[in-house]
C-alpha cells in the first residue's frame, strides 16, 4: 500500500479522508522514568465474560453488505491479520513487507515448529491454511458511541497544558478507528477511497480485527471499554517469563512449558538511554495510567519545567499500559505513535503499540521474570 496522510477530523461530522504527502524521516522519544500506581489498576475478571459482543454492545462494529465494487486482498495483509489475531503481532497492519512483518512470520514459524525463514513460504502457508475462513478485510458500520468520541483534535505538546486536560484521548475518529484496527489511517484510505465518509453509521473497509465482547464484573479505569477500542480480548494465555531481545527488536513472551507464546515488535533504548540489560521481574500492571511526568528524568527537557501528574489516554506518553519492572523507573508500555515502533527511539523503556500492550497486560503479572538482553 502507498504510505499516504490524512488530514485532522472532528467528533460526529461527515468529512472526506483527504490524501497529502507524508513526512519522512520522523523520529520520536518516548516518554519513560517515571512512576504509577500498580495497585490498584488490576478489573474484576471474576464473572465469566461473553464469548461474542451483543448486538446491543454500543461499540460493536456491526458486518456491512458489500458493495458493487470488489476487493482483491493481498497474500501479505492477509497474513498480518492472521499474525496478529494469533499474538505474533506485525505492528501496525499494512499490507506492506518490513522488518516487523519478518520477525512475525519468525515468530509464528517458531511457534509451530517451522524453519524460522522470515517470509510466506509454502511450509507457513500451509501452516496457516486452517485459518483459510478468516478474510484480510471486512466492511462494518462505524457505532455511533465510537464515532462520538470525545476527540481533542488540539491536543497540545506542553505538559502542563496536557495536565488540564480529562484525558489524552485520540485527536480524531480516524486515529481511533486506526488503532481499533491495528492499522494507520494512511492504510485506511489507501483499502477505501479518498472521498470515503467516516461518521457514525458510516460503512467503512478495516482489517479483519474481531469486536471482543466487554468485561463483566467490576470494570476499574475504564478498562472494559479501553480493551474493545483496541479490538483486545481480555482472556489471554498466561505468560510465565517475557524476553526482550533488543538484536531482533522485540518481546516475545512464553508459556512455563517454554513454548513461544506470542511476540511483538519494539523500541527499546537510545544511545542516551540504553536497554537495562539484565534479569528484572515484573512489579505490577498498570491499566490506564496517570502519568508523573519528572522533567528532571529525562535528558532532553530543560530541569526549569515543572513536575505534572497528566491524565490516562491512548495518547499519553505511555499509551494506555504501565508494566512496572524491578529495574526503578523502567516500565514497558504503550506509545501515542504506533507507526514509530521499532523505527524510533525510547527513554530506556520497552515501547510497543497500545494494542500490543494491552495484549501483554493481560498475560503478565507481578513476579513473570523479565530478561533483556543483547
Amino acid at each position: 500500500m502507498q504510505q499516504l496522510s490524512v488530514d485532522g477530523c472532528k467528533p460526529l461530522e461527515e468529512f472526506h479522508l483527504k490524501i497529502r504527502p507524508c513526512l519522512a524521516g520522523l523520529m520520536l522519544l518516548s516518554a519513560c522514568n517515571f512512576s504509577v500506581d500498580t495497585e490498584t489498576n488490576e478489573p474484576d475478571r471474576s464473572s465469566a465474560e461473553s464469548t461474542r459482543p451483543a448486538d446491543t454492545d454500543p461499540l460493536h462494529f456491526a458486518d456491512a453488505k458489500a458493495g458493487s465494487t470488489p476487493f482483491t486482498e493481498t497474500p501479505i495483509l492477509r497474513a498480518q491479520v492472521i499474525l496478529d489475531r494469533l499474538g505474533f503481532s506485525p505492528g501496525v497492519i499494512d499490507g506492506a513487507e518490513g522488518q516487523s512483518y519478518a520477525m512475525a512470520l519468525r515468530g509464528f514459524q517458531n511457534a509451530n515448529g517451522l524453519e524460522e525463514t522470515g517470509t510466506l513460504d509454502q511450509e507457513t502457508l500451509a501452516a496457516m491454511e486452517k485459518w483459510r475462513d478468516v478474510a484480510a478485510t471486512r466492511l462494518v458500520t462505524i457505532p455511533a458511541a465510537f464515532a462520538k468520541g470525545p476527540f481533542y483534535p488540539d491536543l497540545p505538546d506542553d505538559a502542563a497544558k496536557q495536565a488540564e486536560l480529562p484525558t489524552l484521548g485520540y485527536k480524531n475518529l480516524m486515529e481511533a478507528l486506526a488503532e481499533r484496527f491495528h492499522t494507520t489511517p494512511e492504510a485506511l484510505v489507501a483499502l477505501n477511497s479518498p472521498d470515503t465518509k467516516i461518521g457514525a453509521g458510516k460503512v467503512i473497509r478495516v482489517p479483519n480485527i474481531a469486536d471482543v465482547a466487554p468485561l463483566a464484573g467490576t470494570d476499574d479505569r475504564d478498562w472494559s471499554a479501553t480493551l474493545q477500542r483496541l479490538g483486545v480480548a481480555s482472556r489471554q494465555p498466561t505468560a510465565s517469563k517475557v524476553v526482550v531481545d533488543k538484536s531482533e527488536g522485540v518481546l516475545q513472551a512464553y508459556a512455563e512449558d517454554g513454548k513461544l507464546i506470542a511476540q511483538f515488535p519494539a523500541t527499546m533504548g537510545s544511545s542516551h538511554d540504553p536497554l537495562p540489560i539484565g534479569n528484572w521481574k515484573i512489579q505490577g500492571v498498570s491499566r490506564n495510567p496517570d502519568f508523573h511526568y519528572n522533567p528532571k528524568l529525562f535528558w532532553d527537557v530543560s530541569d526549569d519545567k515543572q513536575a505534572e501528574l497528566l491524565p490516562p489516554g491512548p495518547n499519553g506518553p505511555v499509551g494506555v499500559v504501565w508494566i512496572d519492572l524491578s529495574k526503578p523507573h523502567y516500565g514497558i508500555h504503550g506509545t501515542n505513535a504506533p507507526h514509530t515502533i521499532g523505527r524510533a527511539e525510547s527513554h530506556g523503556c520497552v515501547r510497543l503499540t497500545n494494542w500490543d500492550a494491552a495484549r501483554l497486560a493481560q498475560m503478565v503479572k507481578p513476579g513473570v521474570e523479565a530478561v533483556f538482553q543483547e
